[in-house]
């Protein structure tokens, strides 16, 4: 049985140890999910690395001393109770020279950001998260300090949670390696003071796609049937007791997937290939619409495809198969003791650095075409000869890599050339290389629920088992079967 480590590293480690990485990532090898964390502006790590205080200011301090020995002060700052982003508040309130932003402004700006974090469900986000309720209810008794304080977390917080996801790359386990391009929260927050319409702005951070729309439209309806909506009309006659208990679990899938799609850039390549891992599943768009459909075959579930992005830049015709290491040690070299032909029966020599490479030809495991692509685990697309396996309703049968069910009409799309262009290069037998006129930009996803070009959204199972983490990241001691309490969190 698969065990998940739960133990969490900074992601910067697993990036600096190159060499032990060696046999960790390799394409068909790829580990046992390991999660990550770091001191970032994250919304639930709360905490990062001070700014550099080494060099002595000379400048006269002329700001608020409170502000300035909260956030300052050991530990994570809080108010009311409530944790603090501190790396986030001394990037904002340095750039303020320590002084209270929010009784400086006109209060119009305050209340709108305000009102947009309380509605933060809209998005599949706990406005509790942003200090939705101690906003609320004790907003009152706080003092000018305390409020300016929590109002400037809410504001930030809520802006990086829609910009890069409520769970970012760094609390992630990780094969959860996608991430949008960075955003300056704190010159976002400011320029929406600024703003007419400083909620706009904010919200403007989310995902553009028409994805996201559809599937935040499909979770506004599942929500109002889990919440029990006067008047809501729906589709069937079943009680609304019973119609709540069924919504529950749509409800909760699309809070997972909205945050997926959060981990996305927020404009998708309209020229992309996507690989939904949990449904073994190949699209190729061009002009934001799929042209080219077809199964795939992902990682087992203790070898599970990560989810990244990178770029296809080349197509390697007849690829032999360098076999990593772990695969050599665990699989070949067990069967090399127990039959000395084994590796003469597969096509397989040894290499001079003691690696095992398995020869180019219709027998290798690669097949006849490689779409190459860089990215930390060493994994990228590629043909099979074992080709029964696309008929397999479930398709987690490989170490970690992506096998294509018709990878000569892939290459035939990303070359731009005709499929006996394609044929005569497999035919001539040599491995031969032919870059892409373009670069396709290649995304692996892992979507439970997402959205058809239709416009439909359609739900399947978790086989990765991976929707729970990111649930019961902003609710703790929960589930995906179950709340403690109902609804999840405020209407």
């Amino acid at each position: 049985m698969f065990i998940r480590r739960s133990l969490r590293h900074g992601k910067w480690l697993v990036l600096a140890a190159g060499a032990v990485g060696f046999a960790f990532v390799f394409c068909g090898s790829v580990p046992s999910r390991t999660a990550v964390a770091a001191e970032t502006n994250s919304v639930a790590s709360g905490d990062a690395p001070p700014l550099d205080t080494d060099t002595p200011d000379p400048t006269p301090f002329t700001g608020d001393p409170e502000i300035k020995t909260r956030l300052d002060s050991p530990g994570k700052p809080t108010v009311a109770g409530e944790r603090l982003h501190g790396w986030l508040l001394r990037r904002f309130y340095n750039a303020h020279e320590y002084q209270m932003v929010w009784d400086g402004h006109p209060a119009e700006a305050a209340r709108m950001l305000r009102d947009a974090v309380l509605h933060a469900a809209d998005h599949g986000l706990d406005p509790g998260l942003f200090h939705g309720n101690a906003l609320g209810e004790r907003g009152p008794n706080l003092s000018p300090v305390e409020r300016d304080l929590l109002l400037s977390d809410a504001f930030l917080s809520y802006a990086d949670a829609l910009a890069r996801g409520a769970m970012p790359i760094e609390e992630r386990m990780d094969d959860e390696d996608l991430t949008p391009e960075p955003v300056d929260i704190v010159a976002v927050i400011d320029a929406a003071i600024a703003a007419p319409d400083p909620a706009k702005m904010i919200e403007a951070l989310a995902p553009a796609s028409a994805e996201y729309e559809a599937m935040r439209r499909a979770y506004a309806e599942y929500r109002a049937i889990a919440l029990g909506t006067p008047g809501l009309r729906t589709k069937t006659g079943r009680p609304p007791l019973e119609r709540a208990a069924a919504a529950e679990p749509r409800m909760r899938q699309l809070v997972v997937n909205l945050e997926r799609l959060r981990w996305l850039p927020r404009q998708m390549p309209r020229d992309r290939v996507v690989v939904n891992a949990a449904i073994a599943r190949l699209q190729l768009f061009r002009d934001d619409r799929p042209v080219f459909t077809t199964r795939v075959v992902v990682g087992e579930t203790d070898k599970q495809t990560p989810e990244l992005q990178s770029t296809i830049n080349d197509v390697l015709f007849n690829p032999p198969w360098n076999i990593p290491r772990s695969i050599a040690q665990k699989e070949i070299l067990p069967k090399v003791a127990a039959d000395p032909g084994y590796l003469a029966s597969h096509h397989m020599r040894f290499r001079s650095n003691g690696a095992i490479q398995q020869e180019a030809g219709a027998y290798s495991a690669l097949g006849r075409l490689k779409f190459e692509m860089t990215d930390r685990y060493d994994v990228y697309l590629h043909d099979t000869p074992t080709k029964s396996l696309f008929q397999s309703t479930s398709r987690m049968m490989s170490h970690g890599c992506v096998r294509v069910e018709n990878p000569r009409v892939l290459a035939v799309m990303l070359l731009g050339q005709p499929i006996e262009a394609i044929d005569k290069g497999i035919a001539a037998g040599h491995t031969s290389r032919r870059a892409l006129p373009v670069p396709m930009p290649i995304f692996i996803v892992y979507q439970t629920a997402y959205v058809e070009s239709d416009g439909s959204v359609q739900y399947r199972g978790d086989p990765y088992e991976r929707d729970e983490e990111i649930w019961r990241y902003p609710h703790p001691g929960t589930t995906t079967a179950g709340c403690p309490r109902f609804p999840c969190w405020p209407a």
